[in-house]
């Protein structure tokens, strides 16, 4: 598995934990998240990531901001991103299981480092079911105007 994380300014402590996480774990990874304090906008960061996995380049993608709202509402544009803004583990496990979500949207204003560590991990671990599923997701790519 290849990730992509990325973070804009009120994301950055969220975006080093999972890193470290990522690491542990042997997954691959490309951080492109901003490396400033002073507010950017969360656009610049979600957009180009997400078309990256879109075109293949990554498998998943880990997107960080204070709410992890903008980053979804963001991901989401670009087509064939399923993002998901998932701050429990439960969501986590049923957004990969039944949504086959490739980008987690967390906020790190809403959850602290160590629960989106936790959430993050989940989301990793776990595979996509098939089944029922696949056909909710090919009816999405349908819709983008090309198969899932």
């Amino acid at each position: 598995m290849k990730v992509i994380i990325t973070a804009d300014h009120a994301g950055m402590t969220v975006r080093n934990v999972v890193k470290e996480l990522l690491e542990e774990m042997g997954i691959d990874y490309e951080d492109t998240g901003c490396s400033c304090e002073s507010s950017v906008d969360y656009p610049d960061y979600a957009l180009p990531a997400a078309e990256r996995i879109a075109n293949g380049e990554f498998d998943r993608g880990i997107f960080i901001c204070g709410t992890g709202i903008g980053m979804s509402i963001a991901a989401n544009k670009v087509k064939g991103i399923r993002c998901a803004l998932t701050h429990d583990m439960y969501s986590a496990k049923l957004t990969r299981q039944h949504n086959d979500s490739n980008v987690l949207a967390l906020g790190e204003r809403v959850i602290g480092p160590d629960l989106a560590r936790e959430v993050a991990r989940v989301w990793l671990e776990t595979e996509f079911q098939g089944g029922r599923h696949e056909n909710r997701i090919g009816k999405i790519g349908t819709y983008e105007g090309k198969d899932a």
